[in-house]
């Protein structure tokens, strides 16, 4: 198949319309015309001609094909800004909360991404987006050019920067795995894995009545940490319908732990899908009576600094928050620089401590 931006004069296929005539010069093919014809959007069309390395095969099979069609050649001056680099890389948050600074998942994460970018000379700017006006700030930016790329933080299912990181035709690498399964490009732990891991170790310690504390399900990794739970309790044979959902933060897991109790006062073992609801539940379980572990066992997820100072301490999976980071930031760096790197799953483990003993 001739390659658009190289192959020599082609004859164009456009059929003219009734008002032109035979001697009539056709006007040269459009973008638009080229995306519309391959039965793509016009970013992903400009996207596929620039060579950017966030479109599928497919995709940049059928533009290829349109383009040479019609005989569309690209603009020489237009592609050359496509493609240079201004020195700069976006992380993007659909959030706007002062304390998600003080949250020490996102501050590791940072931390890694930091550590990554400072061996590429690549600048970071951080983009905080919950209202509208901070996404279209966003989709500016990107539009702009006034960056090589960005790194997206755990989109859920209806998240707007979903449809800023589709419309860009800037690398894009998402931190967490997506719902939709769209991104080519993503850094995810080992979530569903890490979850069997801490419903075993319950099951393993003479627990049989276990329940779950889950994150929002519009979000890949509670989806993948409630699987993996069910799946040690299947092989048990045993019912993992024993389900409350909270926000990962302490009160909501509190919370959640107030509606689990109530419902199913028999609980004698609890995995909470992060370290902040199983500290939460813990103070829970205390105010409702229940003696942690002699009563009620409670392994987290996370492995973040509250697990080690809460009492008892709290078994959890650990997972490398900070190593996170730094493959988001390495990933990016290497597909602007032309590679095509496979999305990287890291490793989780069990911690054991007091909350859950052996």
């Amino acid at each position: 198949m001739p390659d658009p931006m190289t192959a020599g004069p082609v004859d164009r296929h456009r059929e003219r319309s009734p008002e032109e005539g035979p001697g009539h010069l056709l006007k040269a093919p459009t973008l638009e015309e080229v995306a519309q014809r391959a039965g793509v959007s016009r970013s992903v069309a400009s996207r596929a001609m620039n060579n950017a390395r966030n479109v599928s095969p497919a995709k940049r099979e059928a533009v290829a094909r349109a383009a040479s069609e019609l005989g569309y050649v690209p603009n020489a001056t237009a592609r050359a800004l496509a493609t240079s680099t201004v020195g700069s890389v976006v992380l993007a948050v659909s959030n706007d909360d002062p304390a998600l600074f003080g949250d020490p998942f996102f501050s590791q994460v940072l931390v890694g991404v930091a550590e990554a970018l400072e061996r590429s000379e690549l600048d970071l700017t951080l983009m905080l987006a919950s209202s509208a006006r901070g996404q279209a700030r966003i989709e500016r930016l990107l539009r702009s050019r006034r960056s090589d790329g960005v790194m997206l933080m755990a989109l859920r299912r209806d998240d707007p920067l979903n449809r800023v990181a589709a419309a860009t035709e800037l690398p894009v690498v998402i931190g967490g795995r997506p719902l939709d399964g769209e991104a080519r490009w993503y850094v995810d732990v080992d979530n569903r894995g890490g979850a069997r891991l801490a419903a075993e170790h319950l099951l393993s310690s003479g627990r049989r009545r276990l329940a779950m504390i889950s994150g929002p399900m519009d979000l890949e990794a509670s989806v993948a940490r409630y699987q993996g739970f069910a799946d040690a309790l299947a092989v048990e044979r045993l019912p993992s319908d024993r389900v409350e959902h909270a926000d990962f933060s302490f009160e909501g897991g509190a919370q959640a732990m107030g509606r689990l109790l109530a419902a199913h006062p028999d609980i004698d073992g609890v995995f909470a899908a992060s370290d902040n609801m199983a500290a939460g539940a813990m103070r829970a379980l205390k105010a409702g009576g229940r003696r942690v572990p002699q009563d009620v066992a409670v392994v987290g997820f996370d492995d973040l600094e509250i697990a080690r100072h809460t009492e008892p301490a709290l078994t959890t999976i650990s997972q490398p928050i900070r190593g996170l980071g730094q493959e988001m930031a390495t990933m990016l760096v290497r597909v602007i620089g032309g590679e095509s790197p496979t999305p990287i799953i890291l490793p989780t483990r069990l911690v054991v401590r007091g909350s859950a003993p052996r």
